[in-house]
């Protein structure tokens, strides 16, 4: 496939009206788009925005107001690319904001009919997006993942950020939350800690015993509440029962038993969430809580929950030096270190338990 011509930078224009948005997985890389969808509609109020996306994730977002959701159900396969297919055949928009660089999202982008065609810039691409767009965004000096996707609003004319990851919670997700929160502590009023304990890549979690001993710090030295959080997965229900088993005190598990929507309307009611580089940990920016993210297998300065990025307990130089003979800065761009559960066995409970107190101590 030869490649397109293209342009390195984006003229500032006017921002158009139909617009597509590619961004298919994962979670908290589509929770961290949310802030685009506001930018865009904050410059436009009448633009239209299509977002092609992955059926788990349109969960979270599908019912964003003037977003139109195209689901994609991986789990379907060649189906799934026909039925997309037939979908976009009959839409034209004035641009693509291809946020996804993947050789999935590759394929899906050649059924999306967009006179500009717009990718990342060359430090973030991969995986051959640049035969696929026409422009690209301008070089972003920040790491964070946040700031290279508003880069895609900059790049269309949206050039004020707005930094504002809310999606719509239905009142009825917020009584579910609340039922489940009484129905395990009734008249409880203790500040509660959140714990999330899994990420979607098992060599990104802390240890079970680690978790526990900072849930054992928190209750002790602050009177606080811990509640596990997380999906119905096999490897969530291990973790919480094994963090159960370590801990001295009584937690109140709730792991696999709310939605996306209820997690967020659970998370409205903590003083803090305590997890790996997750999606819950980019969620959390939807609420006031403040996010306590643990980092050794990635980089914070790309994925820490970008309201909370003070607040992360950051052992990636550490893991650098460890298993790369490098720093940071020396890693390409998007680096991860998941070489094994010893990376993140190099994050101590106290560097955690100090985290803890800081915030607590502060108010932050």
């Amino acid at each position: 496939m030869s490649e397109p011509p293209r342009r390195d930078t984006v003229d500032a224009v006017a921002v158009p009206r139909r617009v597509c948005l590619l961004r298919l997985s994962a979670l908290g890389d589509c929770a961290n788009v949310v802030p685009v969808v506001h930018t865009l509609q904050a410059a436009r109020p009448d633009i239209e925005i299509t977002w092609v996306i992955n059926r788990a994730e349109a969960g979270l977002v599908a019912d964003l107001p003037g977003v139109e959701c195209l689901v994609y159900d991986k789990h379907r396969g060649r189906a799934a690319r026909r039925d997309l297919r037939r979908a976009l055949a009959r839409r034209d928009f004035d641009v693509l904001l291809d946020m996804h660089a993947s050789w999935r999202a590759n394929m899906i982008s050649r059924h999306i009919k967009a006179g500009r065609r717009i990718g990342f810039d060359a430090r973030r691409a991969r995986d051959g997006q640049r035969l696929f767009v026409n422009e690209r965004i301008a070089a972003v000096a920040s790491r964070h993942v946040v700031d290279g996707f508003l880069a895609f609003a900059a790049a269309i004319g949206a050039g004020q950020p707005v930094f504002d990851w809310r999606v719509p919670v239905a009142d009825a997700d917020r009584q579910a939350a609340a039922v489940l929160l009484d129905a395990s502590g009734a008249a409880d009023t203790r500040p509660i800690l959140f714990i999330s304990p899994c990420s979607s890549h098992s060599r990104r979690n802390w240890q079970p015993a680690r978790y526990a001993a900072a849930a054992d710090h928190a209750v002790k030295r602050h009177a606080m509440r811990v509640v596990l959080v997380g999906g119905p997965s096999t490897e969530e229900r291990a973790m919480a029962d094994a963090i159960r088993a370590a801990a001295a005190y009584e937690l109140t598990d709730l792991v696999g038993r709310s939605s996306l929507k209820q997690l967020i309307a659970l998370l409205e009611h903590g003083r803090m969430l305590l997890t790996p580089d997750s999606g819950p940990a980019h969620m959390a920016n939807a609420t006031a809580i403040t996010t306590i993210a643990l980092h050794a297998a990635t980089d914070p300065r790309r994925s820490g929950p970008y309201r909370s990025r003070g607040q992360c307990v950051d052992y990636f130089a550490q893991a650098a030096a460890s298993y790369r003979d490098a720093t940071p800065d020396t890693l390409k761009w998007g680096t991860r270190i998941e070489d094994d559960a010893g990376v993140m066995a190099l994050i101590p409970v106290d560097a955690v338990t100090s985290r803890i107190d800081a915030v607590m101590m502060d108010g932050g």
